[in-house]
């Protein structure tokens, strides 16, 4: 993945950043802060059959010219792009989910996070996973509890791989699993491929959308908008109507739906609205 055309004036100005610019944990720290308040994880474009792609050219058109938000690998390969840029050694991970499924459930390595080496430190990065997406990187460092802007979250090592955990409501969550090997651009276009156009994704029947605010989540899952305050405090929105659907996508979780009667058509048909 080359980094040569990658704007990054453009990338600081979608996140609105005004920082450091040194490859240090205090500039990471704040691109990981900012960049889930200002760009949302959402689903829009396999949910309506439209392609999604990971090269360069298309995520700086999708994320920084007509501001969309993505899912995991149109983040992650965005914050990389940017970092390599800023002169930080980074490389791509893959993933496998386990967010409500048995610690012991074999799923494919269908979502990316980044490792990032500094000052001697290894630090993994992740800015979208959706309703419990990182505001922080996390030192690579097996069972150290380590607060966030939002939540605490750990990873647990273990003989062959780690696992990325979050402490909810006094739970602690398993978010998914994953190891040190390296993957490529290759290995995310076949992931892509297989989320964003295999019938049993969930990502084509279900509406998936999250933004990280400095004082709150929200989280939206179908016709439910879960709103997680800072300090523990949680409400449920359930949404009634197609055109209520998306009123709250565009003005609470700043999500640009690319053709507002084919959503709330398809939110519809898939039984996720009656009206």
């Amino acid at each position: 993945m080359t980094d040569a055309s990658f704007d990054l004036d453009a990338y600081f100005a979608r996140i609105s950043y005004r920082g450091s610019i040194d490859a240090s944990l205090d500039t990471l720290k704040a691109l990981h802060r900012q960049h889930p308040q200002a760009i949302p994880f959402e689903n829009m474009d396999p949910l309506l059959g439209i392609a999604v792609k990971l090269d360069l050219a298309s995520l700086q058109d999708k994320i920084f010219a007509r501001r969309r938000g993505g899912y995991c690998f149109e983040h992650n390969l965005i914050l990389m792009h940017a970092l390599k840029a800023l002169g930080f050694e980074v490389s791509g991970l893959a993933a496998r989910v386990l967010r409500g499924l048995p610690e012991d459930a074999i799923t494919a390595r269908s979502h990316m996070l980044l490792r990032i080496e500094l000052d001697g430190r290894t630090y993994i990065a992740d800015v979208g996973f959706g309703g419990l997406t990182m505001t922080a990187p996390l030192l690579f460092e097996s069972g150290l509890e380590q607060q966030t802007p939002h939540e605490t979250f750990r990873i647990i090592e273990s003989s062959d791989h780690s696992r990325v955990q979050a402490n909810v409501g006094g739970d602690w969550q398993t978010l998914y699993r994953f190891d040190m090997q390296s993957a490529y651009e290759i290995d995310y276009a076949v992931a892509n491929y297989f989320v964003s156009t295999h019938p049993t994704s969930h990502f084509l029947s279900s509406v998936v959308a999250a933004r990280a605010l400095p004082d709150r989540r929200y989280a939206l899952r179908n016709a439910r908008l879960s709103t997680h305050h800072v300090g523990g405090r949680s409400e449920q929105r359930e949404i009634a109507t197609a055109a209520e659907f998306a009123d709250i996508l565009e003005s609470q979780l700043d999500i640009i739906i690319p053709d507002r009667a084919a959503f709330e058509t398809k939110a519809r048909q898939l039984n996720i609205v009656k009206a």
